[in-house]
């Protein structure tokens, strides 16, 4: 699908400087300003949506703005093993800095353990959605667009819609995000063809992941498990390239390298009481709970009143996918259970008792 062309600004109407012995041409110039006020409507997308909060209506701010429902402290839970290993490898690096530069490895464990407050602090937000997220700042145009739905979803759900920072992603998709603890971004597909009051219905649902703790709780944990992961990462490649060496030398060499690390797995496991064993089934449980995250943003839109326009756009991006990326056979269970999404049929239900309520 194409994007829509912007209307051109016009030119500048004052005349261009002369130059010794040269005539530059002089096009013809309308009498106007050399900027146009930008319209908060763009072209493919209507403004349909019913402003209940016009600009100088009061709005009244809810006391608790944020909130941490059931899926943003499971995700928490979930994330423990993984800040428990996490711990453990930062101690024995700090242990290693102590002996090496006589820096207590106390200093550097404490400083790992406040970093989890950056996910709140702007500047780094600002970095964060530039160079990892990739997203951009709305130019005035933009939003002129997104800022008036953006405040009446804000308002209809009580929360102060200025402490928040829109992004867009230059992306051709119809899709949008929650990241950190104050970015909600949406797709320039998003932005300009989807009519205002289905634009509504997704900012309302990503404004549900930030009011419900599912943003700020997802990329603290995955801060906190970083280090675990890494080193679980460097081990498996470790024991991978072992394996593939004792293996070019020998059968018997990789049998008794494999009776060694199914030693160590198992004496591991037994000195930390089988934990190790849950590692595998977090992935399943952490998309579980995703998908329940996901349903919980839906009802929040639904109940701010966005049920029917959120059930057009879901259907629509069941059609864009369907006909974009058509899968040529059914996904299997395993994939099923860790996709982070539930699939279209199931949140088109779980929104038809909010429809039917507003008809």
């Amino acid at each position: 699908m194409s994007q829509p062309s912007e209307p051109p600004y016009p030119g500048n109407p004052r005349q261009p400087p002369q130059y010794p012995g040269t005539t530059p041409p002089q096009p013809e110039q309308p009498d106007q300003p050399q900027y146009e006020v930008p319209s908060p409507r763009q072209p493919g997308a209507p403004d349909d949506l019913e402003y209940l909060n016009p600009p100088g209506h009061r709005v009244h701010y809810k006391a608790y703005q944020r909130g941490t429902d059931a899926t943003a402290v499971g995700k928490l839970a979930l994330h423990l093993p993984g800040f428990l290993m996490s711990l453990v490898v930062v101690l024995m690096a700090s242990g290693t800095l102590d002996t090496v530069t006589g820096l207590p490895y106390w200093i550097p464990t404490l400083l790992w353990l406040a970093s989890g407050a950056l996910v709140f602090h702007r500047p780094t937000e600002d970095y964060f959605a530039r160079y990892l997220l990739k997203l951009q700042r709305p130019m005035p145009q933009e939003a002129a667009r997104l800022e008036p739905v953006w405040r009446e979803v804000t308002a209809r759900a009580g929360v102060d819609g200025r402490r928040y920072e829109l992004w867009i992603e230059n992306s051709q998709d119809l899709n949008a995000l929650a990241a950190a603890g104050h970015i909600v971004g949406v797709t320039r597909f998003a932005l300009e063809r989807l009519p205002s009051a289905q634009l509504a219905a997704v900012l309302a649902h990503e404004l549900g992941h930030h009011t419900g703790g599912h943003a700020w709780s997802s990329l603290l944990g995955y801060w906190y498990s970083l280090p675990g992961r890494i080193a679980w990462q460097v081990i498996r490649q470790i024991v991978v390239f072992t394996v593939t060496f004792a293996s070019a030398v020998s059968c018997a060499a990789t049998a008794v390298l494999m009776l060694v690390i199914g030693a160590v797995a198992f004496a591991t496991t037994v000195v930390f009481y089988g934990l190790p064993l849950v590692l595998f089934a977090i992935p399943y449980l952490m998309a579980a709970v995703e998908r329940r995250s996901e349903l919980r943003a839906d009802e929040h839109a639904a109940a701010l009143g966005f049920a029917p326009m959120l059930a057009e756009v879901l259907t629509t991006m069941h059609a864009m996918e369907f006909h974009t990326d058509r899968p040529s056979a059914e996904p299997s269970t395993p994939a099923k259970l860790l996709s982070s999404h539930p699939d279209y049929p199931t949140r088109l239900r779980r929104l038809r008792p909010y429809i039917e309520a507003q008809r």
